[in-house]
Order: C-alpha cells, then structure tokens, then sequence
C-alpha cells in the first residue's frame, strides 16, 4: 500500500480555482487495483495533474512520468518520487505526446485525479480571462472535460481517472465528451462523495467516480451510461434507468413561448436535485429563471415543492439525476403531498378547494405518508 502526501502549500481559493485536492490512499489503490490486468512492464503510465505525485508507485515496474502546472507541487514531487520522471508542464496546452517524450507505439494509462473545476464558477469569476492555455479542440466549460478529451489526442490506451459522475449521466455534459466516448469504453466505476477530500467543496456533497476507460473503436454510448451499474462503496450498485424522472412529466426549463400573465403559477428552474436543494421552488416574481407552471401539471410541480424538503432521504450518489419519481405510487399518495406543500404555498390553495386546511392532524399524518412514500421510492437507497 502506497502512502499519500497531503498537498499544503496552496490556500483554499488557489486549492479551487487549480482544482488541486489530495487523493486518499484508499483510491489511489482503486485506481491500481483496475488498471492492473490492462498494463504490463512495457506501459508508460501518466498522471499530467500529479500534484505532489501521490498517484505513483514507489518501484521501477513501469515508466511513470508526472506533469502540473503548479511548479511548487512539481519540485516537491521530485523530492518524493526519485523513480519518476516530473515536468512542470501546462497540460492542456500543445497536447501531444511528444511533450511528455512517449512515443507513439508506446502502451500508455493515463492515471490521477484531474482538475475538475467549473471555470464559470464564481471563485473563478477574476480569473476567467486568464485560463487561455487550453488547446481549441479541447476547450470546455469544465477544466476536468477538458482532461479527458486530452486523453483522447495522447491516445492512452487506458484511462483511470477520478471525475465527477455528472460528466456521464448530464447529457449535455456528455455530449461535450463526445471525442472521447466516441473512442473509450467505460469499463468500471465506484461512486465516491466529494466530502472525502480535505478542504474540498464547503457546500453539499457530489457523487464523484473512480473510472476506467479502455480504448474502444465501440466507445459508450449515453444509453450504455444509463444501463450502466456504478458500484458503491458499500458493495451495492445502482443504475439511472433504475428510477424514472420528473423531467418525462413537467417543464424544467422556462419556456420563452409562453407569456407571463398576472394570475400565472411561478416555479423556479429545475435542474437536478443538489440544485434544487439549494433554490426555491414556487415563486411569486416573474423572471428570466421561471417557470409559467401548465395548471394541469400543478400536481406534480408540488410533488417537486415536497421533494425539496424530503432531499435528506436521497442519498449523495444521486444528487445531480434529476428529481426521482414513482408516478404511480405518487398519485396514491398525492394530497399528502399537496397538504404538505399548501401550508408553505397559501397563495395555491385556491386551486385545491376541497382541502380542509384547518385540521393539522391530517397534516401532520401527511409527513407520515410522505415518509412512507419515499421509502417505497428508494428502496435500499433510502437514507434515514
């Protein structure tokens, strides 16, 4: 078992803003463990985000070569690591192979914990104009995106990497990776929290994956990432086609066709359920961030209302899915979920008439009902 060095020389923003966190042991080892019948004695392995080069073994079994754009982490690393050839090297800029002198015959595993940082993010926001050292072809809104299209113009033969799950399972994330899954095969992953890395996110966590990719003339499909089975930690797996979505069922969007009128039910955007924990839900002022609710679908917007509050139940792995739903159990269950939302919403309560708001037993009993109903929804995935 390798030991890991916790990388210390950064404060929090330059940690975020270079998207530089210490790897624990436990998923360095992940990461050996699933490469280890896909290289040989002849494999160059690359880790070009290596930080203090925590990710290398310490022995002479392969060639291992290690790269960042942080000359401090690079001078320490070659301190710690004496059977490893470092570069201080901007990795995403003049991607080739030649920057790292592997040649192009040669059997290469891309391997590490690459920068997986929004670059609109705020924390980022005065930094923006200066994160112009990234190949045109490869250039996304996301430096970890980035990443992994640079593996596909090394031509790694083997990719193991850590990343965040939403780059699969947000089809718009996917679709910027297309160069990439067009040509790898996602082979294994486990699903870990964001919350295992020191000093990382001080908000909620997220689900991120320890990845492997093997080069693929196939590559993966989005319906291959649906029906895909991402191990958990706890030896459980799970599967986004094993829910069904709010997204088949309502708006998440605002619709610029449809006309804000006086009278007109609000909801904020919907984006996934780690956004919605964070943002309202019915609102009472119009903006460029609202939904004009269909009347006939107000069931389930206040489905979404109840959801917000019961998130506690849904485990980390599936914050950024979108809201999980079970229609048919849901339309049993349905005035609990309206008695529920209606205590908070009064100014909807003149659509529901027939709801005696004035007897708090039976809106008491709606908490009850509603616990029910998300045990049934989540199965073994319910958090208590």
């Amino acid at each position: 078992m390798k030991t890991c060095t916790q990388q210390n020389h950064l404060n929090y923003k330059d940690r975020i803003n270079l998207g530089s966190y210490y790897t624990k042991t436990p998923h360095v080892d992940l990461v050996w463990q699933m490469i280890d019948k896909q290289i040989n004695n002849k494999t160059t392995i690359l880790d070009n985000s290596c930080g203090y080069g925590n990710f290398f073994r310490d022995d002479d079994s392969y060639k291992q070569i290690g790269a960042d754009i942080d000359r401090t982490a690079i001078t320490k690393a070659k301190l710690q690591k004496l059977n490893t050839e470092f570069i201080h090297h901007n990795s995403l800029e003049n991607v080739s192979r030649k920057s790292y002198k592997i040649k192009n015959n040669t059997n290469l595993c891309v391997i590490g914990n690459p920068p997986y940082n929004d670059r609109t993010s705020i924390i980022r926001g005065d930094i923006k104009q200066q994160n112009t050292g990234i190949d045109s072809d490869i250039q996304t809104r996301d430096l970890g995106m980035s990443f992994l299209l640079s593996y596909k113009k090394l031509d790694a033969d083997v990719v193991c990497v850590l990343h965040p799950l939403s780059y699969l399972i947000k089809q718009a994330n996917f679709k910027l990776l297309k160069k990439f899954t067009d040509n790898y095969k996602l082979k294994t992953a486990e699903v870990i929290s964001s919350g295992v890395f020191s000093n990382s996110s001080k908000t909620m966590q997220f689900p991120i994956i320890v990845a492997m990719y093997v080069k693929n003339d196939k590559g993966t499909s989005y319906d291959d990432i649906l029906n895909f089975s991402f191990n958990l930690s706890n030896s459980a797996k799970f599967k986004i086609n094993d829910f069904d979505y709010i997204n088949n069922y309502v708006q998440k969007y605002p619709n610029k066709l449809k006309k804000y009128q006086q009278d007109s039910i609000l909801f904020w955007t919907i984006r996934d359920i780690n956004a919605l924990k964070r943002n309202q839900t019915f609102v009472r002022k119009y903006s460029a961030n609202t939904i004009i609710v269909d009347r006939k679908k107000l069931d389930y917007y206040i489905y979404i209302d109840v959801f917000k509050y019961f998130s506690h139940h849904v485990p980390y792995y599936l914050g950024n899915c979108n809201v999980i739903i079970n229609d048919s159990l849901f339309k049993k269950y349905k005035k609990y979920f309206i008695l529920n939302s209606l205590v908070r919403h009064e100014h909807l309560r003149q659509y529901f008439a027939k709801f005696d708001f004035s007897k708090t037993d039976i809106i008491k009993c709606s908490n009850r009902k509603i616990t029910e109903y998300f045990k049934i929804l989540l199965g073994v995935h319910y958090v208590v």
